[in-house]
Formats: C-alpha cells, structure tokens, sequence
C-alpha cells in the first residue's frame, strides 16, 4: 500500500498545521504561567506590605499602652499621697479631739473647785 503523492502532500500539509498550532499552545502557556507569577509577585508584595502595617500598628499600641501604664503609676502616686495626707488630717484631728477633752475636763474642774469653794 504506497502512498500516492497527493496522500504524502495532505500529510505535510497537515503536520505543517500541527507544528504552526503548537507554539500558540505553548506561547498561551507561557503566558498564563507568566500572569499567574505576576499575581503570585503582587500577592506577596501585598502580604509584605500589610504584615509591614500591622507591626506598625502593634509598634503604636505598645508604645500607647505604655503611655497609659506610665499615667496609671503616676495616678497611683498621687492617689498614695492623699491617702498619706488623708492619714496626717487625720491624725491631727484625733489630737485636737484629745486637747479638747482634756481642755473640757480642766475646766470643768475648775469650775467644781470654785463651786466648792464658794458654797
């Protein structure tokens, strides 16, 4: 079974088309592949760019959170200060009770002394 030399030319004719199609084929794959990298690229540079703001944002919350640390301690302070001044009032208070009592008592001592001593 020989082929005729119209069957070889319809043969070339065809591979000729094959051949032509592949490098499309291969040229729609690269391309795709080359896209897919690119979004992969922006992706990540997207990933680093919002991993970079969410250690900024932690970076101000700590130093925040420092800064209300600092003015609890300083709150703190003055909170023991009254108490301390608080405690002193206090204490003068219980003193000046003391002297009035004892001024109440003298007195009216002094006063039973005359009564006595006049009757």
């Amino acid at each position: 079974m020989a082929l005729a030399q119209e069957d070889i030319e319809q043969i070339q004719d065809l591979i000729k088309k094959v051949m032509a199609q592949a490098p499309e084929a291969v040229n729609a794959n690269v391309r795709y592949e080359l896209e897919v990298r690119e979004r992969v690229i922006r992706v990540e540079e997207e990933l680093k760019h919002q991993r970079e703001l969410m250690s900024e944002g932690f970076r101000q919350m700590e130093k925040r959170f420092e800064q209300v640390d600092k003015r609890f301690e300083q709150v703190d302070k003055r909170f023991e200060q009254m108490h301390q001044e608080i405690l002193g009032v206090h204490q003068e208070i219980r003193q000046l009770i003391r002297w009035s009592f004892g001024t109440l008592l003298a007195i009216g001592g002094l006063i039973v002394a005359v009564l006595r001593l006049v009757a």
